[in-house]
Formats: structure tokens, sequence, C-alpha cells
């Protein structure tokens, strides 16, 4: 007779993420493709481990727009801090050198916030939304 024994799988939350997973079972990829590529970044609607659906109403994601713009805020001060600290002084013939600075960071760090302004969303700004353990098991596939 065999006995089975339920194992409890625990994913952090930070790595969870880090790697955008699904917040609920914190092992389905929540994107397809990485954040930084040729091809445009498209998110998974439902999670490929546990079926969660990450669009939780419609519209959810417009919250998210909020989130990256004060992402997009914070890297425009740190971008504008670092040319100042690095030698660039703060002179009216430097306006425009300050202006490509803030635009160069923008236009980098746009993949960045919107993978994670929307998992920022999922894991932290979604009231009721919780990680549960019993998800993160790998499929019995014999079933």
């Amino acid at each position: 007779m065999e006995q089975h024994k339920e194992t409890t799988y625990y994913v952090s939350e930070w790595k969870g993420f880090t790697q955008a997973k699904c917040p609920r079972c914190r092992v389905g990829k929540a994107f397809i493709g990485n954040t930084y590529s040729l091809k445009a970044q498209k998110m998974n609607e439902y999670c490929p481990h546990c079926g969660f659906k990450f669009e939780r109403e419609p519209g959810y994601f417009y919250v998210a727009m909020f989130v990256s713009y004060a992402m997009n805020v914070a890297e425009m001060v740190t971008a504008g801090i670092a040319a100042y600290v690095f030698g660039l002084s703060l002179e009216y013939d430097n306006v425009w050198t300050f202006l490509t600075v803030l635009f160069a960071t923008t236009i980098v760090c746009a993949p960045f916030n919107f993978r994670y302004s929307r998992m920022i969303l999922l894991y932290w700004l979604s009231p009721g939304l919780k990680y549960d353990p019993s998800r993160s098991a790998p499929k019995d596939e014999s079933k």
C-alpha cells in the first residue's frame, strides 16, 4: 500500500516578484519572453501553472500606469543626480544634455517599467490576492 504525503512548496515573495511569476502560485510565468528583446512584451492571460487570471477585471492594469509613472520619476531624478555627480554642471548651456540623459533613461527603462509596474500591482497593491503554497506544488501528470 502506497501512502502519499502532500508536500508544501514555498517560493519566496521576492524571488517570485523579480522573476515575474504568478502571485498566486509563484511558479507560472506572467510574461512571455524576456524584458529586453526585439519582440514586444506580452503578458499571459492566465497563469500556465495554476490558471490564475492576471487581469482580474476589465481595465485592471490601468493602475499600473500610475505605478510606472512613479518609477519613471524616480529613475529620472536618479539619472539627473548621477549626471550632476559625474561632472555635468548645472548651467543653462547643459540643459539639452540633461534632457538627453533623462530622455535616454526613460527609453532604456520603459520595458522594465512596463513589466515591474504590473508585478508591483499584482504582488503588493491588489487587496485579497494572496500566495497559496499548495498551488506551487508540481503538477502530478500521472492522474
